[in-house]
């Protein structure tokens, strides 16, 4: 398994990017409107983690992982009989991949295909 996004949606996109600039020596660039705006910086292995504020007015906090996967519809189907709910289905970001989500256990999961 390999996390390909790891998406933090916070009310403070600053603080949270300085912390994690001082912590672990990430550098995060410019604000990126494909990803919702998300500040990102380059994970170990290649990924990324994104860091952005909500959305809309009713989107809470999360920290969500988006799983690489190699087929995004089988691994849809796959979540969806495992009992899963999709409130994203896949969608293509141009220059980043096709990402989903879903809902599972309480908690937010993605999908995501290069």
């Amino acid at each position: 398994m390999k996390i390909q996004y790891l998406e933090i949606v916070t009310r403070d996109v600053d603080a949270v990017c300085a912390a994690y600039t001082s912590a672990y020596n990430v550098q995060f660039g410019e604000a990126d409107a494909a990803l919702g705006n998300a500040r990102t910086a380059t994970l170990a292995g290649g990924g990324l983690v994104g860091v952005r504020a909500p959305l809309r007015e009713t989107e809470e906090p999360v920290v969500r992982p988006y799983w690489l996967v190699d087929d995004i519809a089988v691994a849809v189907a796959v979540v969806v009989q495992a009992g899963g709910e999709i409130a994203v289905p896949p969608m293509e970001i141009p220059g980043h991949g096709t990402f989903a989500i879903y809902l599972l256990g309480g908690n937010d999961h993605g999908l995501w295909q290069l």
